[in-house]
């Protein structure tokens, strides 16, 4: 058997539960110079798990695919050898479940794969063992055992200094006014500055002298689109121009936007798509997508075909085009309704071509080119699947990420608000000439909305 051996625990024995496994299908190769042991339960969950609808299947495919690959190198039973000097097996022995004390349900396989790690740390009493989870009940179970445990952390992002896609600075007067005249090179200061990273600059010697800036990877220069509007819709403050500027500049490839609820990511996102695709044809067509993570029945479970199943889903960009219908009449008849329907509206262009709505579980295989596609709720997808859905970029396309990654706002068990794919993104992208991000901070929805976000 291949099983790398280590005096002093230098060399780590984990054990992999099969929620590690959907939350990151490549799992295996972020354990470099250790032992990764796959419990056959897991297997088998995972093989429960293969034909369900949505990520939850999705991923539960690509780990046997990736395994597969693995098992044309070596013998799975005894261990494979790795590139990253791990050693990747499973274990289809020391299935006892009379080591577990009184009090567990024997008949889950949370309780047999515990057994699992039990018996192998008695076996293996000089030996580091350590279980892997994501599932918080699993972990309490383990550690009342004794059993020593860890996240799965190798994309955990520290939600509490994220990269916000902007800085506050001051500045003499005549330097400002340099930027308006060939652009100002970036002063010294502490932190490192990003490409398209923004710059809210205040004058040190004219209280009133303030402008919003970007950095275009050489100099801070001013914004292009502030004074313009898209489908009849104006940024109404400061974060919301420095997010109309990233989504309105066709240099900019990749746009992430994370905000609480109320604070404009949807609106501003269609509103420049529409304005871009319908009115100036500068790409295609919109794709919207969201993920379909429900407390219920997924996606699979609905009736009807893929448009009638997302149709409930998509109730964000409905929303969002009916309100720009209203904003777009108003100032157009001076306070009329539009005399349309947005299922109309939409359809029209669904047939034309110009619209596309999706879930995750329909994009496998696409490429996108001479498109704009809008991800809403991507707080939900795992870096996984960001990463497969940035891989669908054809040329002269732009994916724009949308979602508040906070923990509340979550709903698929396997990430939380320092794992999920929207974090993952913004800091792994942040420093590319191509992508630009930034955090809306207030909420514009309306009073109610602002008291509720801020005191509930």
């Amino acid at each position: 058997m291949v099983f790398l051996k280590g005096g002093n625990y230098t060399v780590k024995n984990y054990i992999i539960d099969t929620n590690v496994m959907i939350h990151d299908p490549e799992f295996m190769h972020n354990f470099e110079g250790n032992n990764i042991i796959i419990p056959l339960l897991c297997i088998e969950e995972l093989d429960n798990l293969k034909r369900r609808e949505g990520l939850v299947g999705f991923h539960a495919r690509m780990v046997a695919k990736e395994i597969k690959l693995l098992m044309e190198k070596g013998d799975i039973e005894k261990g494979i050898r790795l590139p990253n000097k791990s050693v990747l097996r499973v274990e289809l022995n020391h299935m006892d479940i009379d080591i577990l004390p009184n009090g567990f349900d024997t008949n889950k396989n949370d309780s047999r794969i515990l057994a699992i790690v039990l018996s192998l740390k008695k076996v293996n009493d000089s030996s580091r063992i350590i279980l892997v989870t994501k599932d918080l009940y699993m972990a309490i179970k383990a550690r009342s055992l004794g059993i020593e445990v860890e996240d799965y952390q190798s994309d955990r992002i520290d939600i509490d200094t994220i990269y916000k896609g902007y800085t506050e600075i001051e500045l003499l007067s005549k330097d400002i006014n340099k930027i308006f005249d060939g652009g100002l090179e970036v002063p010294d200061l502490q932190e490192e500055i990003y490409p398209n990273e923004f710059f809210h600059i205040k004058s040190k010697d004219q209280v009133s002298h303030e402008i919003l800036a970007r950095y275009d990877g050489n100099k801070i220069v001013p914004l292009i689109h502030a004074n313009e509007n898209a489908w009849g819709l104006n940024p109404i403050n400061r974060e919301q121009k420095m997010a109309f500027e990233l989504l309105m500049n066709p240099d900019i490839h990749f746009v992430t936007i994370i905000g609480g609820a109320g604070s404009g990511k949807t609106i501003l996102a269609t509103a420049t798509a529409l304005q871009n695709v319908i009115e100036t044809n500068k790409y295609r067509k919109i794709v919207f997508v969201r993920p379909v993570i429900a407390a219920g029945n997924d996606i699979g479970y609905l009736p009807g075909t893929e448009r009638e199943k997302l149709k409930p889903w998509m109730g964000s960009f409905y929303d969002a085009i009916e309100n720009l219908s209203d904003i777009k009449e108003t100032n157009k008849n001076n306070g009329g309704k539009p005399t349309f329907t947005v299922e109309d509206f939409i359809e029209q262009f669904r047939q034309r071509g110009v619209i596309e709505t999706k879930t995750f579980t329909y994009m496998r295989g696409r490429t996108f080119t001479n498109s704009l596609i809008i991800v809403d709720e991507a707080q939900e997808m795992t870096p996984h699947l960001a990463k497969l859905m940035l891989t669908r970029a054809g040329e002269h396309s732009k994916f724009v990420f949308l979602g508040d990654p906070s923990d509340n706002q979550i709903d698929n068990n396997y990430i939380d608000s320092k794992s999920n794919g929207l974090v993952y993104t913004v800091e792994k992208m942040k420093s590319f000439n191509i992508t630009g991000h930034v955090a809306l901070k207030r909420v514009e929805r309306s009073p109610l909305a602002k008291i509720a976000e801020k005191n509930m």
